[in-house]
């Protein structure tokens, strides 16, 4: 698996880059989003990150939140190496209250009080340090933050001075008199703090030094030729489509290193959206020119899946099967490389994304620091394949940005996300042929008219579910005892929580009726009005 190591980590070697250390706060991942807005490229360790174990040397560090007290046993502690490196330093919140640690302050003075929702930070101005007023620069002397704690300091640490306070905290910002060490108790990567992203661009530019220089047309041609260093001139490479965004731009991106020597395979599990495998083949093969096979498997998964409910047992015979099935395939492929005197394939394309690694992060030990989607369960180790990952440092934004620099059509690029298990999880109950029918036709009529009334890109993720459960009917002169289809349609920003969307009762009514009109064995639609927590986005 070294190559994943080479592909993966040299990017922070090309770019100036902010190291973030999580302690476990929920909003480290948006300090990160943050900073990449401002043009900087940064990453997130885990706190407990060994400084000379890092292939890079950062221009900064941001010691972020967490939901630890300071003086809490087990609480996670950073490696005062950290300032050593040279390089500015900013806590944030619990990352403040470490810095006073390390620093000699009183942390014996941290005491209990919790503060949670907006304050006015009052900016106080010290010209006897000229790197002190560069954080609060082009902000206001008065403006509103986001305090989230449970801790506060109540004494300045030795070679401190004061540069924000607030009505309840006197220490919310202070900075070393000598060296670039900067705290704040507030959380100036939320919305909340209303120039929180200023602040933070002022520490990654202005302060530590960082050239704007994270774009996506700059990380193509980067790209590009890491990859080409890795696969080798010879070197071949096998990967799973699906028709989404994520393996789509990863797939076009693959196909410019390397050309036809990227195989991609897409398998048909029968629980795909309608007419996608034609879709896939005319966008990936004949308009994007990728080297596509498709293999048909759906009467095998179909098959499998007889007589299962249970969701989990759903989402594990799909799985396993497709590990099956492509397994085999990419078997296949690898012969006829060989027989073709080109490379044999040597690697396995995913398109994880940056948010997928960041859940994996756990200051917490190693053993979390992997989670079973990152891989195709088995897949690697029966094939002996090492694994690249070109997406593996992107968001969701960043990818499209990508899939447009590399141009994928805006419908394909901005394409709801769409579950491994398909379908399959949106037949509440037994998966048949009949049933998938139902489901498809629903859900084909219901994104057509978003599409129609021009929504959605206003919508984060929208389906229609088919019920277990029949409802009596009328039409025209006869009873019916038929199913039920269940719209949803959600909005968010990270899919960890979501509300639900707010359509406008005519564009309701006229899919209702298309639906019922339309599908044959449905009398009866609903709307899903429930928000993440405590529903989750898919039924199943």
């Amino acid at each position: 698996m070294s190559s994943q190591t080479d592909v993966q980590t040299t990017i922070s070697n090309l770019y100036d880059t902010i190291l973030i250390l999580d302690f476990g706060s929920q909003y480290s991942h948006l300090i990160t989003r943050r900073i990449r807005e401002t043009g900087v490229y940064c990453e997130l360790f885990p706190c407990t990150q060994k400084i000379k174990d890092l292939d890079f040397k950062p221009k900064g560090v941001v010691l972020s939140g967490s939901p630890y007290s300071i003086h809490e046993e087990g609480a996670p502690h950073v490696d005062p190496a950290v300032f050593d490196l040279g390089v500015p330093v900013i806590g944030i919140c619990y990352g403040l209250q470490e810095i006073s640690r390390v620093k000699g302050g009183n942390t014996s003075g941290i005491s209990r009080k919790s503060e949670y929702g907006f304050a006015e930070l009052k900016v106080i101005k010290l010209d006897n340090i000229p790197h002190a007023n560069k954080l609060f620069d082009g902000i206001e002397e008065i403006t509103q933050v986001w305090m989230s704690h449970g801790d506060h300091l109540d004494s300045l640490p030795q070679d401190f001075e004061i540069i924000g306070a607030t009505e309840t905290s006197d220490y919310a910002a202070i900075v070393h008199k000598k060296e670039p060490i900067f705290g704040i108790q507030f959380h100036p990567e939320v919305t909340h703090t209303l120039k929180g992203k200023k602040l933070l661009e002022n520490f990654a530019i202005n302060i530590c030094g960082c050239k704007s220089s994270w774009t996506m047309g700059s990380f193509v041609d980067k790209e590009i030729e890491r990859i080409r260093a890795v696969v080798g001139e010879n070197g071949s490479v096998v990967g799973a489509v699906s028709g989404g965004v994520d393996s789509t731009v990863a797939a076009v991106l693959m196909k410019r290193a390397i050309g036809d020597r990227f195989h991609a395979v897409l398998v048909d599990n029968g629980v795909m959206r309608m007419n996608e495998c034609q879709l896939v083949k005319e966008t990936l093969g004949t308009q994007l020119g990728i080297n596509l096979r498709v293999v048909d498997a759906s009467e095998l998964f179909l098959g499998r899946l007889a007589n299962v409910t249970d969701p989990e047992r759903k989402r594990k015979i799909i799985g396993n099967t497709f590990i099956d099935v492509f397994e085999k395939e990419a078997h296949k492929i690898d012969e006829e490389c060989i027989h073709k005197g080109v490379g044999k394939i040597d690697f396995l394309l995913q398109g994880t994304l940056y948010p997928d690694v960041i859940e994996s992060i756990s200051f917490k030990g190693p053993s979390a620091t992997i989670k079973s989607h990152h891989n195709v369960g088995g897949l690697l180790e029966n094939m002996r394949l090492s694994l690249i990952e070109p997406l593996r440092e992107l968001f969701k934004d960043e990818v499209r940005a990508l899939g447009t620099i590399l141009g994928i059509s805006d419908d394909l690029v901005w394409r709801h996300p769409f579950p491994g298990p398909g379908i399959a999880i949106r037949v509440l109950g037994e998966v048949t042929p009949a049933q998938v029918k139902i489901a498809r036709h629903a859900d084909f009529i219901y994104i057509e008219e978003i599409k129609k009334a021009n929504l959605y890109r206003e919508i984060s993720q929208a389906y229609a579910a088919l019920l277990p459960i029949r409802s009596v009917g009328v039409m025209g002169d006869t009873r019916t005892y038929e199913q039920v289809i269940a719209l949803r349609a959600v909005t968010t920003t990270d899919f960890m929580t979501a509300d639900w969307y707010d359509f406008p009762v005519s564009v309701l009514k006229r899919i209702s009726s298309r639906i019922l009109n339309e599908v044959e064995g449905v009398n009866r639609v609903v709307y899903d009005v429930s928000s993440k927590p405590p529903s989750t986005i898919e039924w199943e």
